[in-house]
Formats: structure tokens, C-alpha cells, sequence
């Protein structure tokens, strides 16, 4: 990707090293348990890019539905990253191509964009949907408005999941962007079944294309193979192979965010579409 020259986010908050806990409730997972195998299995399935990472947590220990969580804002002071943290700037101005794309894209709705807050954070940090964990993956809490981010997530889509490279890490954060997307123009909140968490993830695939397909437009920041690296990071993230990963088989009724093949098709679906209305069923 070609995004050395491109602006910075002013809407990156970097609490790395502040630690977390707390600030939003009883914890991510309403009470869930994580051990043994279960963890292992949570770090493979923090590959799923989730709008709630207790539902993860939920399906692996067989319970329902999350608890409610506060919506309580987090405390912690931002910071910007310094300016050698390279990793830290590459997804400033990522987060600063979907507030120019969307910004636009609202605008062409006669609507006005509100752009999230992205948080980089190592380890565990509060959040407005509670307790922000690294083994939980990247996530969007609809409550605060905010996409919560630790970047060591990179190193595990590349060498755990076999998705590396930079359009692959924009795919990830575009997908979250794409949750809030949604959460303006009200399409979250639909019901916690799996077929409508589906539908909801899908949604958000398709949504990172269109950005991806518009950001080009806009400034020709896609390189040779960019694409193809999306499409991997699609694949390496279908439900149907992080259950075989985890478990060994597949079960195809328990799939909260779509097969390997849904995915790639909405990225790509997303990518050929003119407008973000492909995506929601307008286009």
C-alpha cells in the first residue's frame, strides 16, 4: 500500500502501556471462562474480526449471550504514537483513509460522518463494552464509539494465520470501521442469533472492500498484490477454517461470522461495488 504520504488520524488514542481492566462492566465475556485448550482456542479465534469479542467467548464455553456492559467511557488519557512506531502510523493513516472515504460517502447521503476513535492498547485496556483483551482480537464497542486494537494481532494474522502484509492489517481495521458504519446508520443490534451475526460480519467485509475500492479512487493507494493479500486475510478468517484449526472438524450451525468462501466473496463484492450501497442492499 502507498500511504507514506498520507495524513494522520487525529482519532488514534495510544494507551499502550497504561494497562486496563475494568471501566465497562463485569468483563467482555459476561462470566465466560477461559483455560487449558480454551485458550489456545481463543487465540486462534481471535482471528475473528468481531463487533462483541464476548460472543467468541460465549461460544467457546457453550454459554449465551454476553451480559449487558456499561457504557461507561474509558478514562485513560490518549497519546499519539511516536513518530518511529511505524506499525502505529501505518494504522493512523489507514483510520485517516476511512474518515476521507466516508466522510465522503455520507456526505453523497446528504448525511455527515462521525468518525470513530481507534485505540491501541497491549495487553488489556478498559472499554466502554468492557475489558479489552489481547487474546479477544480487534473489536468495535458500539457503546463508546470506539475500534480497540493491539497490534501484536498483525504478527499473529501473518505468522499464525498465514495473512500477512499491509492490505491484510488495513482488511482488519476497515472491517471494524465498517461496524461503526453500521452502528450510524442503525443496522446493529438486530438480534444476537448466529444467522444475523453472519449477515452483520458479511456486512463489514463488504464495507472494507467498498473503503478499499474508494480509497483507491480517491488517492491510488493500492499496490500490486494488495488485493490478493485481502482475499487471504478473508480466507485465513472463515469461521469453517478457524473451527477446523481450533477443533478439528467444522460446525457449520455454530458460524458467527461466515465461511472462508462468504468472506472472500463479500471483500470482493465490496471491491467492485461504485457505492457502499452493494453493501446495504441500496445498490
Amino acid at each position: 500500500m502507498k500511504l507514506d504520504d498520507e495524513r494522520e488520524s487525529r482519532n488514534l488514542e495510544d494507551r499502550r502501556g497504561q494497562g486496563g481492566g475494568g471501566g465497562g462492566g463485569g468483563g467482555m465475556g459476561g462470566g465466560a471462562r477461559i483455560g487449558g485448550l480454551g485458550l489456545v482456542a481463543v487465540v486462534v479465534l481471535s482471528l475473528i474480526f468481531g463487533v462483541d469479542p464476548g460472543v467468541v467467548l460465549s461460544t467457546l464455553e457453550g454459554g449465551g449471550a454476553p451480559a449487558p456492559q456499561s457504557q461507561t467511557a474509558p478514562s485513560q488519557a490518549a497519546r499519539t504514537p511516536p513518530a518511529e512506531d511505524a506499525a502505529a502510523r501505518f494504522v493512523s493513516r489507514v483510520l485517516a483513509s476511512t474518515e476521507d472515504v466516508w466522510t465522503a460517502e455520507f456526505a453523497t447521503q446528504q448525511r455527515r460522518y462521525e468518525a470513530p476513535r481507534l485505540v491501541l492498547f497491549s495487553g488489556s485496556a478498559a472499554s466502554g463494552c468492557g475489558t479489552a483483551q489481547s487474546a479477544m482480537g480487534p473489536f468495535y464497542c458500539p457503546n463508546d464509539r470506539r475500534v480497540y486494537l493491539d497490534l501484536a494481532f498483525f504478527r499473529d494474522l501473518a505468522q499464525r494465520m498465514g495473512a500477512p502484509g499491509d492490505f491484510a492489517q488495513a482488511y482488519v481495521i476497515a472491517h471494524e470501521v465498517g461496524h461503526h458504519v453500521q452502528n450510524l446508520l442503525g443496522l446493529l443490534g438486530g438480534g444476537r442469533d448466529n444467522a444475523a451475526s453472519v449477515r452483520t460480519e458479511l456486512q463489514a467485509d463488504c464495507l472494507a472492500g467498498f473503503w478499499a475500492h474508494r480509497a483507491d479512487q480517491m488517492r491510488r493507494i493500492l499496490e500490486a498484490g494488495d488485493i490478493e493479500e485481502g482475499l487471504a486475510a478473508a480466507a485465513a478468517v472463515g469461521d469453517d477454517r478457524l473451527q477446523q484449526q481450533a477443533r478439528g472438524h467444522v460446525v457449520p450451525e455454530s458460524f458467527t461470522h461466515g465461511s472462508s468462501a462468504q468472506r472472500i466473496r463479500a471483500l470482493k463484492t465490496g471491491l467492485a461495488g461504485t457505492n457502499s450501497g452493494v453493501c446495504l442492499g441500496r445498490g
